[in-house]
C-alpha cells in the first residue's frame, strides 16, 4: 500500500497529497498515478479535438433559478474497445432541483457521470453538454471540478500515505483559487472546516487518518460527503451513495446530503432503491434504458419499479 505519511520524507508526503487531491478534484473517478497527469482527451463527433478555452476555467454565477446542467442528445463509448454506452442523453438541471436516474445495471447511468467529469475511459461521440452556460466538453477534468462540479465515487478508493486534513485542504484551496479567493493556512482551514463537521454530524477523528485507510463502507460513504461540503460545490452527482451503506449509516448519509443540497444547487442521484428517495426527496426522477432516459416523472416512477419492476413501467 505505500509508504505512510509518518515515515515519509516531507517532500514525497507533499507530492503524494498533491497528485491526490489534483485527481479527485479532476477526474473524481481514478486515483492511478497513470491517470493523473495526462489523460486521453474527450473527442466530439468524429473525433475531431476539443477546444480548449481560457474563460472555461471560471464559472459566472448563474441567477436564481437558471440552468446549472443541460445535456443535449449525448452519446459515448468505450474508448478502448469502441462499445456504445450512451445513445442520446437529454436531461436539464436548474438551480435548487434534485433530480434521481434509475435502470438496470449496465444501462449507462455510471458512465453518464464520469463522461460528464471528463473520465478518459470514455469518449462522446456526439451531443451537447453545458454546465453554468459553459461547454463541459471544452474543459479538463480539474476545471470542471474547480468550476464546481462534483462526483462522488460509488466505490471509494484509499489513498495510503495522504491524511485526510492535507487532502481536504488541498481540495478546498484548489476551489479557493479557481474563484479568485485567498488558500487557507493549516490552522484556517481547521476553523473553516470544524463547522462542517459539526452541520454533518461527523466525527472529527476522520481527519488524522488516511483518505479511505481502513474506512468501512458507511465510512467511506461518509468522507465523500465531507469532501462535497469542503468544495461547496454548485452540482453534486452522487453514484449510488446508498450501496452497501446499513439502515443506520444510510440514514445519516442522507441526513449529510439534505444539509448540503438546501438552497440553489443542484443534485444528480444515481440509484437503484426507493430508500434513498425515500430519505432525500427527488424532484424527479428518471428512468434510463440502453443508454437514453425513456422516462421522466415524479417520486411515483420509484414506487412502481419497487412494487413492479422494470416491467411495470412498461403496461
Amino acid at each position: 500500500h505505500g509508504t505512510r505519511a509518518t515515515n515519509a520524507p516531507p517532500s514525497v508526503a507533499r507530492s503524494r497529497t498533491t497528485m491526490a487531491a489534483h485527481t479527485v478534484v479532476g477526474v473524481q473517478a481514478s486515483l492511478a498515478p497513470r491517470r493523473s497527469r495526462v489523460a486521453p482527451e474527450l473527442t466530439r463527433r468524429g473525433g475531431a479535438p476539443r477546444v480548449r478555452s481560457a474563460s472555461a476555467r471560471l464559472a459566472v454565477r448563474a441567477a436564481k433559478g437558471d440552468v446549472l446542467l443541460e445535456v443535449k442528445d449525448l452519446s459515448a463509448k468505450v474508448a478502448e474497445t469502441g462499445e456504445e454506452i450512451l445513445r442520446g442523453v437529454t436531461l436539464t438541471i436548474k438551480e435548487g432541483e434534485t433530480h434521481a436516474i434509475m435502470g438496470k445495471n449496465g444501462s449507462g447511468k455510471s458512465t453518464f457521470t464520469k463522461v460528464l467529469v471528463g473520465h478518459p475511459s470514455y469518449e462522446v461521440t456526439g451531443g451537447t453538454a453545458s454546465f453554468r452556460g459553459q461547454d463541459l466538453f471544452a474543459m479538463e477534468p480539474e476545471e470542471r471540478a474547480r468550476a464546481g462540479l462534483f462526483l462522488s465515487f460509488q466505490s471509494p478508493i484509499e489513498v495510503p500515505g495522504v491524511s485526510n486534513t492535507d487532502f481536504l485542504r488541498m481540495m478546498c484551496n484548489e476551489r479557493r483559487k479557481a474563484r479568485g479567493e485567498p488558500e487557507l493556512d493549516p490552522l484556517e482551514f481547521y476553523g473553516f472546516l470544524t463547522p462542517k463537521l459539526e452541520q454533518l454530524n461527523m466525527d472529527p477523528s476522520f481527519l488524522a487518518r488516511n483518505v479511505n485507510e481502513g474506512f468501512s463502507g458507511g465510512e467511506k460513504k461518509r468522507n465523500e460527503i465531507l469532501q462535497l461540503a469542503v468544495m461547496e460545490s454548485e452540482m453534486s452527482i452522487l453514484d449510488e451513495i446508498d450501496s452497501g451503506l446499513d439502515v443506520d449509516a444510510l440514514r445519516d448519509v442522507a441526513a449529510a446530503v439534505n444539509v448540503l443540497k438546501d438552497g440553489d444547487k443542484g443534485l444528480l442521484l444515481i440509484t437503484h432503491y426507493q430508500r434513498l428517495l425515500d430519505a432525500i426527496h427527488p424532484d424527479f426522477v428518471h428512468v434510463m434504458q440502453k443508454g437514453k432516459i425513456v422516462q421522466t416523472g415524479d417520486v411515483s416512477i420509484a414506487q412502481k419499479l419497487e412494487e413492479g419492476g422494470f416491467e411495470a413501467l412498461a403496461a
